[in-house]
């Protein structure tokens, strides 16, 4: 496939936020926590704010939590440029529902974790510029720790680490092959979109992401 360049490609960005907290230990979902006096999704939306006043941002939420974000950004005076839209059962449903209205024929589109608040906005940029080139563009960190590999019958092997990336978000790609690739049915492998679009048969580029840019999941983490 060759990618078209001859003009600027519309930008979008999903964010899934469908966190309810039980990893946090809190009755609060993680997503609408308070992190230096504003809540964590409104952080993360910021950022992308900041990348460009032209993205356009659709923001997925479990229906339960509709209300609970309309009163939080009432109160933390946040304007909310990004379309809302009520996710499904699984990150998988909920990123189709998020494809679901965008109606431009062609563009880029990213998927970010609405509790990663500290994406820069280099790293918003270089996804863009990267699937814009080659189709594809998933952030990653190499992995600091050893790395061993479980088998079934539970012994374990050394893996060289040098070949491990940690997968973070966003990731990035053309808005024809994802509207392709999330076309199929649900698998119960895919535990992101590059999975999706790689068994659609399309390839992925990764690009360097940053350790900062954690999700927040547990206590440890939000400290």
């Amino acid at each position: 496939m060759t990618i078209h360049d001859a003009k600027p490609m519309t930008q979008f960005a999903i964010i899934v936020a469908g966190g309810s907290g039980s990893r946090m230990q809190s009755a609060v979902p993680k997503q609408f926590l308070i992190l230096n006096g504003k809540p964590i999704l409104q952080h993360t939306l910021e950022q992308f704010q900041a990348y460009s006043v032209d993205i356009q941002l659709i923001l997925v939420l479990p229906v339960r939590d509709l209300n609970t974000w309309a009163t939080l950004c009432q109160h933390h005076n946040f304007d909310r440029p990004a379309q809302t839209v009520v996710g499904g059962e699984t990150r998988f449903q909920s990123v189709r529902n998020g494809l679901a209205v965008i109606d431009s024929p062609d563009g880029l589109v990213a998927v970010h974790d609405g509790v990663r608040p500290y994406i820069s906005t280099e790293i918003i940029r270089n996804g863009f510029e990267t699937a814009a080139r080659v189709g594809s563009a998933v952030t990653c960190v190499p992995a600091k720790d050893s790395v061993r590999l479980i088998g079934t019958d539970g012994r374990s092997e050394a893996v060289d680490r040098s070949r491990v990336r940690l997968v973070q978000t966003p990731q990035t790609f053309r808005l024809d092959w994802f509207r392709q690739a999330f076309a199929g049915d649900e698998q119960p492998f895919f535990t992101d979109c590059a999975s999706v679009l790689e068994h659609a048969g399309f390839p992925i580029t990764l690009i360097d992401g940053d350790y900062a840019n954690i999700k927040i999941t547990t206590p440890e983490d939000l400290r």
